[in-house]
């Protein structure tokens, strides 16, 4: 039998290309990096409820930006007056502008208001739902409707919903770990080309869960 020799080189080349490959796998089974954030109560505006709150053609005013590129909390804020004429002062706008106003309240804010029975919807989803005055430096409105409990969602890209194997208008599981964890269900999925893997929870939800003093969370199907 004939013999061959492999040359030291073409060994380091081989540990080189296998270790890399093994490598490529270990980063591929980490997944996306998951951010958990509590929501607080807030306010999005349209350009004509802007203009009676704060004067025509007033723009909102950067004072920090958001997870999500192109979001920002603003400097303006409003008082909202529930149905039994109670209120709550500085709920903040964030931004930009939307086409429709709506604000956003956790089941605690709601009693305190008077909203007995708020229902629980993602943004935007707003028919049937009540309304408010909104107090302005500049005027006042009243909100037939969009007055909402915030669903608990997930923001992602497409490739991280190909990642988790979850299309649009789907629902995950989240698992908060710690002293208080708890497995929240019905995390609904929206998926943008400009997000990231983000999810959003009510401050109530927050602190059940503890979230401020765990790092254990898993997003799962």
């Amino acid at each position: 039998m004939g013999s061959s020799t492999i040359s030291r080189s073409m060994v380091a080349q081989i540990v080189r290309e296998v270790a890399l490959e093994y490598l490529g796998r270990e980063k591929n089974t980490q997944g996306p990096m998951l951010t958990v954030q509590t929501s607080s109560r807030h306010m999005h505006v349209c350009r004509e409820d802007m203009d009676v709150l704060f004067g025509p053609g007033s723009e909102l005013t950067f004072d920090r930006p958001l997870f999500q590129e192109g979001n920002f909390a603003a400097k303006e804020t409003v008082t909202i007056v529930g149905p039994r004429s109670r209120l709550i002062s500085n709920l903040r706008i964030l931004g930009p502008m939307r086409k429709q106003s709506q604000v956003e309240l956790a089941f605690t804010d709601a009693i305190m208001l008077g909203f007995n029975d708020l229902p629980v919807r993602l943004s935007g989803d707003i028919a049937g739902t009540p309304g408010a005055v909104i107090i302005g430096p500049k005027g006042v409105v009243e909100l037939k409707q969009g007055i909402i409990r915030a669903a608990i969602h997930v923001h992602m890209n497409p490739d991280e919903a190909a990642h988790f194997g979850v299309s649009k208008g789907d629902r995950m599981n989240l698992r908060i770990g710690g002293p208080a964890g708890v497995t929240f269900n019905n995390v609904h999925v929206r998926i943008d080309p400009t997000s990231r893997l983000n999810v959003h929870m009510d401050t109530d939800e927050a602190n059940a869960c503890g979230l401020h003093l765990t790092k254990e969370m898993e997003l799962f199907k």
